[in-house]
């Protein structure tokens, strides 16, 4: 039987057909020098700043115990005042492409919103720098916001974790070893199409080849850049591949979305399904013929527009009854 997933939105088809002449839905190891490269990618710092309203500062923090600083991002409204909610961003890119700047203008229009302060941060990419590095740089991450939240604005009782498709794993990874380790207790998840699992056990894992964005081809050059022999095996801890956590009771409020025609469909649904029945507070969306990051790609179609305001409504009833 051939394979099969829902049809796509007929808005969103016909932008996706122009995505498909500069970005391939199927990435391989020999593509990521070339993507990292691609000026498609470059967010300025006047794309964030927004005509002033917006105070950008670069920080370098201390990294995991033997590595390298981090580096973050800091973006505070200018509405903000002291004591702000901190929304803590991890970027997407499938752990091999992208930085600090890639996807946070999502995030920072809930900060603008909410007078919120955004912190994104650039962790180690693969596969220079495997599993555990790049969750273990957001963990330090997390680590500093918390014990410095008053020298930005922040309220370190107040901060959100929020991630797209691989921050999206990364934030739930950083959720998991906060939980673990007995660290800052967060207020939040926001985890947009996020890359969870490495072991391609779903149909949705299997059923995109050539199609859409980021395809099982794709998500196999991602998730073996992060782990090498390891995926898919018994060495894979829960911190790299959340998907992999059987208790996931006591982690924060979480908001869950993503495409029906996406890689990353059923690991998602099942993730939150089991957030759910472990006690924990949360919110899925299946958007219906939405294909992975549709809305940051075409956030004028009608469905993104839908999407974006939903989160929007989300974040806001978390901060109001914080």
């Amino acid at each position: 039987m051939p394979r099969t997933h829902p049809p796509l939105d007929p808005e969103l088809a016909a932008v996706l057909a122009v995505v498909h002449d500069h970005l391939s839905p199927t990435i391989t190891a020999e593509d990521i020098e070339d993507l990292r490269s691609n000026l498609m990618f470059a967010v300025p710092d006047e794309a964030l700043t927004r005509n002033g309203t917006v105070h950008l500062q670069n920080l370098s923090v201390p990294g995991p115990p033997g590595a390298p600083d981090v580096s973050l991002l800091v973006l505070k409204p200018a509405g903000s005042t002291p004591g702000a909610p901190v929304f803590y961003y991890m970027h997407g890119g499938g752990m091999i492409i992208g930085d600090h700047r890639t996807g946070v203008a999502g995030v920072l229009d809930w900060a603008v919103d909410t007078g919120a302060v955004v912190v994104s941060v650039n962790y180690r990419l693969a596969p220079e720098h495997p599993d555990p590095a790049p969750v273990e740089d957001c963990y330090a991450g997390l680590l500093w916001i918390h014990e410095h939240a008053a020298e930005i604005g922040g309220d370190p009782e107040r901060i959100v974790v929020a991630g797209a498709s691989a921050g999206g794993g990364l934030a739930a990874g950083v959720a998991l070893l906060a939980r673990d380790r007995g660290g800052p207790r967060l207020l939040g998840q926001v985890l947009m199409c996020p890359m969870l699992d490495d072991r391609f056990l779903t149909p949705s894992s299997r059923e995109l080849e050539g199609e859409g964005v980021w395809d099982a081809t794709s998500n196999a050059t991602g998730w073996s850049a992060l782990l090498g022999e390891r995926r898919g095996g018994d060495q894979v801890s829960i911190y790299a591949a959340p998907a992999r956590a059987t208790d996931l009771a006591g982690l924060p409020s979480a908001f869950v979305d993503v495409g029906s025609v996406e890689t990353f469909r059923d690991e998602d649904i099942d993730y939150a399904a089991r957030l759910l029945q472990a006690g924990v507070q949360c919110e899925l969306h299946v958007w219906p013929g939405g294909f992975h990051g549709f809305d940051g790609m075409a956030p004028q179609a009608a469905l993104s527009r839908t999407a974006s305001a939903t989160r929007t409504a989300w974040v806001r009833r978390l901060l109001n009854t914080s």
